[in-house]
């Protein structure tokens, strides 16, 4: 048994701020392409939801009562505990500029429900524990923009409409971009348990700077 306050190593009078910037470092650090373990990887993930939902409740649901938080049962029967996928709703920029759309709107996701789009414009996906965004649309047959694969250009941006998306500190988006809610795919997990992004971002205006022209290994 461990503390989830260990694993994502936190005090446990921590406000609710504090944890969320530990468990976007500990999702970096333990990550496998990081140098982590899918076991490790999980284990953070698993701290976090108990100490969120002991926020949304006042107390985890194995709690003795008295506001604290349960320990985490390090295996289950021999093995780490299995984590469910991320659920990542996508649409593409590109049937935004079709249809005169912005990505300010509130409607974006219901408007495009309801749109005639084929299943690579507007669909859903699973993304692994193991998996960066990117990778993710891959695995599942989909072509979306990359080029360098390593967070130095923004060729495999997306917008994030809703949820959170690890963003390395070691990355080429500026602040204010990211801010606005730019993130780059090839780098970014998933933080939380669903997400509505925007692919194709490549051609705004304002990531024309940060784009890598087109080479022999990258999708435009």
């Amino acid at each position: 048994m461990v503390s989830p306050f260990e694993v994502l190593d936190v005090d446990e009078d921590a406000d609710e701020a504090a944890i969320e910037r530990a468990y976007r470092e500990r999702v970096k650090e333990t990550h496998p392409d990081q140098g982590g373990t899918v076991e490790a990887f999980q284990l953070v993930r698993r701290a976090y939801r108990e100490l969120d939902e002991r926020d949304r409740n006042g107390t985890g649901d194995d709690a003795p009562g008295d506001g604290t938080t349960a320990d985490i049962d390090l295996t289950e029967d021999g093995e780490a505990a299995e984590v469910d996928p991320i659920r990542v709703e996508f649409l593409d920029y590109e049937v935004l500029t079709d249809y005169g759309w912005s990505l300010d709107d509130d409607d974006l996701f219901r408007k495009a429900s309801h749109a005639d789009l084929g299943e690579t414009e507007h669909g859903r996906l699973l993304v692994q524990p193991d998996e960066s965004l990117l990778e993710a649309a891959e695995n599942r047959g989909f072509g979306w923009p990359f080029s360098c694969r390593g967070g130095a250009c923004a060729n495999c941006a997306v917008y994030l409409v809703e949820g959170e998306i690890s963003q390395p500190t070691d990355h080429i988006m500026p602040d204010d971009l990211a801010e606005r809610g730019f993130r780059l795919s090839c780098s970014g997990y998933p933080l939380s348990d669903e997400l509505k992004v925007v692919f194709n971002v490549k051609r705004r205006d304002e990531l024309d700077d940060l784009v890598l022209p087109p080479g022999p290994f990258t999708r435009r």
